[in-house]
């Protein structure tokens, strides 16, 4: 998978792997979100909002990726 500049998978291992396992049960779908809608494929509308911005340094909802500065 190719992330976005700065966007890098959590430093855990473990919880990168049942993660992507469960995203991969969802069809790509985010792991923590209820609704199958457009906006919440992996990566999801929010974050990527959040990578837009420029001063936004952080992981986004279900702590799969972290964005740096």
């Amino acid at each position: 998978m190719l992330l976005p500049e700065k966007v890098r998978f959590n430093e855990d291992k473990e919880m990168v792997s049942k993660l992507l396992a469960v995203l991969e049960k969802k069809n790509g779908y985010c792991p923590c979100r209820l609704k199958k809608i457009p906006e919440n494929i992996c990566i999801c509308e929010e974050f990527r909002r959040q990578i837009a911005d420029p001063e936004f340094e952080g992981y986004c909802h279900c702590q799969l990726y972290y964005k740096e500065k």
